[in-house]
């Protein structure tokens, strides 16, 4: 008796190299959507690992939070990719860990926490085009909303997979185009890194 691989909802897409390195992590969803041939992710995409320390499996170094993604069966590229990042420094580690996924065509939206709250960014890296933009206290759901002008109640009907398609469909037609810097220049214009955990309860 010959066993069966069972397929995962990202073979054959560009997510499928995220998966098999285990960087795609606490998925709220991680299927294909409502649109025929494309398969989209929510979660946490990880960008550093930690040294692994015998067989025990410990949380990642970096990660790039609240994560969404889009794949489409048979294509190398993603078209779209969300996240927020504590810092712009970390653009470098996302770009690098999406590595050939990337596309000169993709459009690809970074929110970043030590920058500028009245500034918007496009800055190239790795043969892709990043926006990179504040986050004021709010969700990437909520900051992509605002970008493309989508109404919160228009997608509450939805599941998670049709609220991402909505969200990836905007994106894809987005063609806002903000000041243009270099990686280098982000790093000089960036602030500091803000504690993640502080003001928290103890």
């Amino acid at each position: 008796m010959t066993a069966t691989l069972a397929l995962k909802p990202t073979d054959d897409t560009a997510l499928a190299p995220l998966e098999n390195e285990g960087r795609l992590l606490n998925p709220l969803l991680k299927a294909a959507t409502s649109k025929p041939g494309r398969v989209g992710f929510r979660g946490e995409l990880a960008l550093r690992f930690a040294p692994k320390l015998a067989d025990e499996a410990r949380p990642p170094e970096l990660l790039c939070a609240q994560a969404m993604a889009i794949a489409n069966v048979g294509e190398k590229h993603l078209p779209f990719f969300a996240g927020y990042l504590l810092s712009f420094e970390y653009l470098k580690d996302v770009a690098e860990t999406l590595g050939d996924s990337l596309s000169a065509g993709g459009k690809y939206f970074l929110f970043c926490n030590n920058i500028d709250l009245s500034k918007k960014y496009q800055v190239p890296y790795k043969g892709a085009l990043f926006y990179v933009l504040p986050i004021d206290e709010s969700t990437v759901y909520n900051e992509l909303l605002d970008l493309f002008y989508l109404e919160k109640n228009d997608l509450k009907k939805k599941d998670t997979a049709g609220k991402l398609d909505a969200i990836a469909d905007a994106a894809l037609k987005f063609d806002i185009t903000f000041d243009t810097i270099t990686y280098a220049e982000g790093l000089e214009l960036m602030g500091p890194v803000r504690n993640p955990n502080e003001n928290r309860p103890v």
